[in-house]
């Protein structure tokens, strides 16, 4: 009988990860160096790593993948280098500069700041052409569509060579009729041009996050299509049969068409799948609070789960671009492997958020890279083995790490190597927390009532120093740790976010019927989607949410409904989890007041079947048959200083579950190294996550 396989694709800045499992339990992690201009050479160096180890040749292997997935970080990468395509919008007249004025935002820190730069526009001034129509804000006509403004802004377009048109009328989530037949007539004079619609692509209530996530969407959609078409062609042309699935930043997958025609869901696809990941591994500890942290070679990521719920969020700014869809919380920091350690002008010695990358990379990898990094003060500290990385097949050069950090660091600063090396090691800790800080103690969350999970090629290194920062006793590590999110892909379900407007004042005169028929018809619609994709109505569940906020309020709360029905009947506890939910945020409630609905949403899932977990023989609490050797290791002397330890370094790949490994300690696994500090100890269990705890 053949095996079917499941194939997780995590397309990072530094490296590409890849998960593979088969119906037996066996789950394999492999890695190989991001190729950011052609991700296709990077996914056929993986698939020829997991050839060899299979002894299959790869159009085999891909035949006999039922569920291949991928994350990648193309829609991020174009964000951030402004490399997406040139856009022109269509707007109602008179709203032209919405998204310059951007509601009056200006960024936390920088509200007094005159010399702050604004915001770079991704429609440029005279590609934004005003269309005389108007909708009232009750969906009544107030000026009738003009047709020929439509095709005034079309002929401008193609005279300035626009790949993208972006329509986004006021209050068209009411009425979308105008936005409908612009849509037409752009389709029949510009035909192949990319065009993204506000009320399908953010049918909710605001008009200012509306454009800017419609634009967002225009602006990278052709950019994410060319690398979904990329991907596809290559995987058919290798022999993979089931349709590729890409991971969407709400925490599901989609297929290729559905995630290039929303683009705005992949921004941040990558990281978006660690949570489940996280959840998957802590739920046989019986462990539903976890701060999960992802270290990679360029960020360092972080999400809250409680209660087995992760953090969504709405209406944010990203990269100072205000997006409306939801999306995974994720709180990305430049701090990774490679971020780069450098003096600033005042003589203060920084990390980040600048890094190395791939390529050149840290010092140790000898591609030409000469600034000191994490990854190098980590060798320099005796916490990685230059011979042990990736199994040998990515020897790190010490001495290049030392003559770095004495170079750059060392010398300026007075002091020994290693000292400047523990100097960089705790300030890269200490940007950590306080990204870590902000999605817990900032938000209401107590971090001593949750686990930290750690995860990516170098967050092992640092997590027991940062889980002694935020006082946070329990830490787990599994093996998989350094392909989390490629592992959380393989595990996670198809998801789709169908949202509406919906304003009315909820009491006992609201239009529940009204309520309860829009629910059904984005329902109805989402439902049969899936079901075109081969999910049968038994592998498909929703889950309801809605908008809420006290009248008189300019901002909402998300209130989770489940199942529940809209009704008078149930109106006291939705009215009793908006206090709950605006009690948490904001630590008060105001229960006398009167609420209002604004949007409704409905989270559809296509439930795909879990592979079989992972066992490892178990063992005593006697580690000393997979100690490997004893090195010198740099910790801290409780004070001020350093001290160098004579440390054991343990196998992974020998270790049995319960086997105890007390700190000062290095756990070495094949694509990532775990630092059991002094007064920690970890222990293995027998689904592969190591479990470290205080003594």
């Amino acid at each position: 009988m053949k095996k079917k396989y499941r194939l997780g694709i995590d397309a990072g800045g530094t490296f590409t990860d890849f998960v593979f499992s088969d119906d037996q339990g066996n789950v394999r992690l492999f890695k190989s160096t991001s190729t950011p201009d052609d991700g296709t050479q990077a996914i056929d160096a993986g698939l020829q790593q997991i050839s060899a180890a299979v002894g299959r040749s790869i159009e085999d292997i891909l035949a006999d993948t039922d569920l291949c997935i991928n994350g990648t970080t193309v829609a991020l990468n174009a964000l951030i280098q402004f490399k997406g395509v040139k856009v022109g919008l269509i707007c109602t007249a008179g709203h032209e500069d919405s998204i310059e004025i951007r509601l009056g935002h200006k960024e936390d820190g920088y509200r007094y700041d005159a010399k702050y730069p604004p915001a770079r526009m991704l429609v440029p001034r005279y590609l934004r052409f005003p269309v005389r129509e108007r909708t009232r804000s009750d969906g009544q006509e107030y000026t009738p569509l003009h047709e020929e403004d439509v095709r005034a802004a079309c002929d401008l377009f193609r005279k300035e060579g626009v790949e993208a048109v972006v329509i986004s009328f006021v209050w068209s989530v009411l009425d979308a009729s105008h936005e409908k037949r612009a849509a037409e007539i752009v389709r029949e004079c510009l035909p192949g041009v990319f065009l993204s619609v506000g009320s399908e692509v953010f049918p909710q209530t605001r008009e200012y996050t509306r454009t800017s996530t419609t634009v967002l969407n225009a602006y990278l959609g052709p950019v994410l299509q060319k690398y979904v078409e990329g991907i596809d062609a290559y995987m058919r042309g290798r022999g993979l049969r089931a349709p590729v699935q890409y991971f969407q930043s709400n925490g599901g997958m989609a297929t290729g068409r559905a995630m290039s025609q929303k683009s705005v869901y992949a921004i941040n696809s990558g990281p978006a799948s660690a949570p489940q990941a996280g959840l998957y591994f802590a739920k046989p500890l019986d462990i539903d609070n976890i701060i999960t942290v992802d270290m990679g070679g360029t960020s360092f990521d972080i999400t809250l789960t409680q209660g087995g719920r992760t953090n969504i969020s709405k209406n944010i700014d990203f990269l100072r671009y205000r997006i409306g869809v939801p999306m995974i919380q994720v709180e990305t920091l430049g701090a990774g492997g490679g971020s780069i350690a450098w003096i600033d002008p005042s003589g203060l010695l920084r990390v980040g958020p600048q890094s190395a990358g791939a390529v050149p990379g840290p010092a140790c990898y000898g591609r030409g890279g000469r600034e000191p990094t994490v990854t190098d003060a980590n060798v320099v500290l005796g916490y990685l083995h230059p011979e042990h990385l990736l199994r040998g097949r990515l020897k790190l050069d010490r001495q290049a790490s030392i003559d770095a950090i004495r170079d750059r660091v060392a010398t300026p600063f007075g002091m020994t190597v290693e000292e400047a090396a523990y100097g960089i090691f705790k300030i890269v800790n200490n940007n950590m927390v306080g990204g870590m800080r902000r999605v817990s103690i900032e938000r209401g969350y107590d971090p001593r009532d949750f686990a930290l999970l750690g995860a990516g090629g170098a967050g092992p290194l640092h997590i027991t120093a940062l889980a002694a920062e935020m006082g946070i006793r329990k830490v787990l590590v599994p093996k998989l740790a350094s392909g989390l999110c490629a592992f959380g892909q393989i595990i996670s379900d198809v998801k789709y976010n169908y949202l509406a407007a919906c304003p009315m004042r909820l009491d006992e005169r609201a239009d529940f019927e009204a309520v309860r028929r829009l629910y059904v018809s984005i329902e109805d619609a989402a439902v049969a989607s899936l079901k075109a994709e081969g999910f049968a109505d038994a592998d498909i569940s929703i889950e309801r949410s809605m908008d809420l906020r006290y009248v008189g309020q300019v901002h909402e709360c998300t209130v989770e409904l489940g199942s529940m029905e809209v009704s008078l009947e149930t109106l006291p506890e939705i009215r009793g989890r908006l206090d709950r939910v605006h009690r948490q945020l904001f630590t008060y409630d105001e229960p006398d007041s009167l609420a209002e609905l604004v949007n409704i949403e409905s989270t559809v899932y296509g439930r795909v079947p879990k592979p079989n977990p992972p066992r490892y023989p178990k063992g005593g609490a006697d580690a000393s048959h997979a100690l490997d050797h004893v090195r010198d290791a740099v910790f801290s002397d409780g004070g001020t200083g350093v001290r160098r330890v004579s440390t054991p370094v343990f196998d992974g790949s020998k270790l049995l579950a319960g086997n105890v490994v007390s700190g000062p300690a290095v756990i070495e696994e094949e694509t990532t190294s775990i630092v059991v500090e002094p007064g920690w100890k970890a222990v293995l269990d027998s689904q592969g996550s190591y479990v470290l705890t205080q003594d």
